[in-house]
């Protein structure tokens, strides 16, 4: 397993008129989480669409716990488990500063081909740094 954290601020329009982040605005911060998790790798969703490969949003599940709320430093952690065939499975944790899970949740990606937007496997290249990155493989 790879795991990876990353520290993110609530802004103000974060948040709802309770002072409480908008559920909705979890999914960005995995997002974020994802995104600084590819350039920890070694790669970047710049680099996978420059390669030729896109990664599509399959399936999102969020579960809340806890409120998050204006300025408080929000800690998301990204974990990788399983090495990517057809999908890339992401699990996070979201944790407040003192520690506090307030969120947990998951996204499946989709690999498909830029030029004609089929599905295809996982790139040999990324699966490569995900394994030299840590990932147990699975072979």
């Amino acid at each position: 397993m790879i795991t990876y954290d990353v520290k993110i601020r609530v802004w103000y329009k974060h948040t709802d008129q309770m002072g409480v982040v908008h559920h909705s605005n979890y999914i960005c911060y995995y997002e974020e989480a994802r995104s600084a998790f590819m350039r920890h790798i070694g790669t970047s969703y710049a680099d996978m669409e420059a390669r030729g490969v896109v990664m599509p949003i399959l399936h999102v599940e969020s579960d809340y716990r806890r409120s998050a709320y204006y300025d408080d430093e929000l800690t998301v952690r990204i974990s990788v488990s399983d090495v990517p065939k057809a999908r890339f499975i992401a699990n996070y944790e979201v944790f407040n500063s003192k520690g506090e899970l307030l969120n947990t949740g998951s996204t499946t990606l989709g690999f498909l081909r830029k030029d004609n937007m089929r599905p295809c496997r996982a790139p040999q290249w990324f699966v490569d740094l995900l394994i030299a990155n840590g990932l147990e493989s699975d072979n």
